[in-house]
């Protein structure tokens, strides 16, 4: 049985145009996949999903799954009109999932920050890029959306060298993106992602999610002894859960209550404190088993972790 850290998919074209096409789109996905041609077999790729993506992308296949599922079939024309224009401008077809999370593929969504349409184009980058937004707002038209989405793409990975990191920067800003890359002097995502804001991490691992969802990632099963692997600085877990919390809950707390090591608990949230502290949400990483303790007992564990805060003053 292989580790629950590989995900393996393996992809057989029918042309070699299929095989070029397919071997171009992992180009930039470093710090997501691994790529490796199968030996004496001249149309086949291995692909390897980054262990630290592994537990997120569990959760989320449980929670939106079903649904994105059935999309493949009710988007098939507008992932058509996607990849016709993003391999015109030399960008993976893999990077129209971007706009299954912007948007869920609807031309009619606005947010409150006032981007809009299927790709979430901010007025001024809209303006920049040619398209009108009165007297009817081309962002929300799906030709001209996606052809300066394109455009953006493009600009984006001539900066960054990495789709992850220009998904992270269509969320939340080049600039501030820059910033972060200075600060720790390297480029992957992975090492980056808790100097970024958890919507924008988490923005990237939807996208991550998603890929693997349209793509037919296979889950593979794992034998008990197989259910937990040290990756590192994570532990990816089977059957993981994720729970977004805020107040001042502290991990020592957090472990005491769960029963849990103190030092698996920080492996898998790690700056947990500093964030929560800070006044931020926090995404919580816990086995299965581990997170419906957590939600039976969630308001006596805040309030233990509030009273431990007094102690420690005292």
């Amino acid at each position: 049985m292989r580790p629950l850290f590989i995900y393996c998919l393996l992809f057989c074209f029918g042309s070699t145009a299929a095989q070029d096409s397919s071997s171009f789109n992992r180009i930039g996905f470093s710090s997501l996949f691994t790529v490796q041609q199968v030996p004496d077999k001249d149309k086949s790729f291995v692909i390897e999903m980054h262990p630290k993506a592994i537990s997120f992308v569990q959760s989320y296949i449980e929670k939106e799954g079903a649904g994105l599922r059935k999309m493949k079939t009710w988007a098939k024309p507008y992932f058509n009109l996607y990849d016709q224009i993003l391999i015109a401008n030399g960008i993976p077809v893999e990077m129209k999932y971007l706009s299954v999370i912007e948007s869920h593929l609807s031309s009619q969504v606005v947010s409150w920050a006032g981007a809009a349409g299927p790709w979430q184009i901010m007025p001024a980058e809209a303006t920049r890029l040619g398209l009108k937004l009165l007297p009817t707002d081309e962002r929300m038209d799906y030709q001209k959306s996606t052809q300066a989405a394109a455009t953006i793409l493009r600009e984006l990975y001539q900066q960054f060298g990495d789709w992850l990191l220009v998904v992270a920067a269509y969320n939340g800003g080049a600039g501030r993106l820059s910033k972060v890359i200075e600060k720790k002097k390297t480029k992957d995502f992975w090492a980056l992602q808790y100097e970024l804001p958890l919507e924008t991490r988490n923005h990237v691992k939807k996208f991550i999610a998603t890929h693997a969802i349209f793509e037919g990632v296979v889950m593979p099963e794992v034998n008990q002894k197989d259910q937990v692997v040290n990756t590192g600085n994570v532990m990816a877990t089977a059957g993981m859960e994720t729970i977004l919390i805020s107040g001042r809950f502290n991990a020592k707390t957090i472990a005491s209550w769960l029963k849990m090591p103190l030092n698996q608990l920080k492996e898998l949230n790690p700056n947990m404190d500093q964030q929560l502290s800070a006044g931020k949400s926090y995404t919580l990483q816990l086995p299965t088993k581990e997170a419906k303790m957590f939600e039976a007992h969630k308001n006596q564990i805040l309030q233990a972790s509030i009273q431990s805060l007094y102690l420690d003053i005292d």
